[in-house]
């Protein structure tokens, strides 16, 4: 049975306590599902599972967030949902697990998505309490070293001989592509406006900082490394935001007279080193490819997550990718990354990015917690 994604909607990106900020993420999340059902016309009591992805998982978004997300949309109570941590691909993880579950014949209609309020839940905050996600055993398997993504990501920059002015171009661009994006428009199909409980609508993303330069940038201490490279201007920023596709068995779309966007090509997951951890979109982008039978010229755009500047640069090197094809609309440096909510995000803004330049592949990849990464391919089907 063929999958196809119908519709896919995020909310702007917000600031760390910014205009999102005050919205549960429950309710955050339910703004996203309603846009679907709006947008498509379908009555939500055919959705047949919510698969949503959230990174920490307590206070807001304890309790199987996505149960709640559903409930707080005022769908009917016999849509289930269940939520997904694959740390910051969750997203990501979510929407191809549930485009198999699709393509497998055991439902028809699923939406994917997720969410992360890291105002209103601390990145960090599900390891506060007593005891450590680190077992004994592998604290002796990894000599007693305790990842730790900011110093995973200055490792791939020494390994890749990456300088701070490369990191800090690069971040530079990133606000640059992003604000000429929201200059032109191009976000605005995909974003869906919200209203906080004060009544404020929130409808543009507020990470982007017009005006980045190397010099205000070279004002920044590094954060990891007395003598590193890696600081808050060339790193991800902390955000609020949620995203959600519709995916359908191509049969049931066209019966509901809906017209299918984009399908999911082909969907690879890799582990690589947890200590280095940010590594792994490197061979998710290699294995993907070789399953796909895709070569490389064949990709009108790829993303790779904005995790740390070195991430994605390191990835260029390595796959050896057109630098004008790697983020053309920005990516996390200037729009936020907002955990669970972000492989979703970003496939949005693929998805759309490909409607726009009428590209029929394109590649998403993120580097994940543990030295993991998921990588996948995307077809449109629908060109502007």
């Amino acid at each position: 049975m063929t999958a196809v994604i119908v519709e896919a909607v995020r909310t702007p990106v917000g600031k760390r306590n910014g205009g999102l900020a005050t919205v549960h993420p429950a309710d955050l999340s339910a703004v996203v599902l309603n846009a679907v059902v709006q947008r498509t016309g379908i009555d939500p009591s055919i959705v047949e599972d919510v698969v949503w992805g959230c990174v920490q998982q307590v206070g807001d978004q304890a309790n199987d967030i996505a149960r709640n997300s559903v409930l707080a949309a005022g769908w009917p109570e016999s849509v289930p949902g269940v939520t997904v941590d694959r740390q910051c691909g969750s997203s990501q993880q979510a929407l191809n697990f549930a485009v198999a579950s699709v393509a497998a014949g055991h439902y028809d209609v699923v939406v994917a998505g997720g969410v992360e309020s890291m105002s209103r839940v601390p990145m960090g905050s599900a390891g506060t309490f007593e005891g450590s996600p680190y077992s004994p055993a592998f604290m002796e398997r990894y000599n007693g070293i305790r990842p730790n993504q900011g110093i995973g990501a200055e490792m791939i920059a020494e390994k890749w001989g990456l300088s701070r002015v490369e990191l800090d171009t690069f971040a530079v661009r990133s606000h640059e592509r992003a604000a000429a994006a929201q200059d032109a428009g191009l976000f605005d199909a995909q974003i869906v406006p919200v209203t906080t409980p004060d009544g404020t609508v929130i409808s543009r993303d507020e990470g982007i900082r017009r005006g980045t330069s190397l010099e205000s940038l070279g004002k920044l201490k590094t954060v990891f490394k007395e003598d590193g490279v890696i600081h808050a201007g060339n790193a991800s920023q902390i955000s609020d935001g949620a995203s959600a596709l519709l995916i359908m068995s191509e049969d049931v779309a066209a019966s509901h007279g809906l017209t299918p966007i984009a399908r999911i090509h082909t969907v690879a997951v890799v582990g690589d080193d947890p200590v280095a951890m940010l590594t792994a979109p490197i061979p998710a982008t290699e294995k993907v490819l070789a399953k796909s039978g895709l070569a490389l010229d064949d990709i009108g755009v790829f993303e790779v997550n904005e995790a740390f500047a070195s991430v994605p640069l390191a990835w260029l090197k390595d796959v050896g990718a057109d630098p004008a094809k790697l983020n053309p609309n920005g990516g996390a440096i200037a729009l936020g990354h907002p955990l669970g909510g972000s492989g979703g995000r970003i496939l949005t803004d693929m998805i759309h990015h490909m409607r726009v330049g009428n590209l029929r592949y394109g590649l998403q990849t993120m580097c994940e917690g543990g030295g993991q990464a998921n990588a996948t391919i995307v077809e449109a089907l629908v060109t502007s």
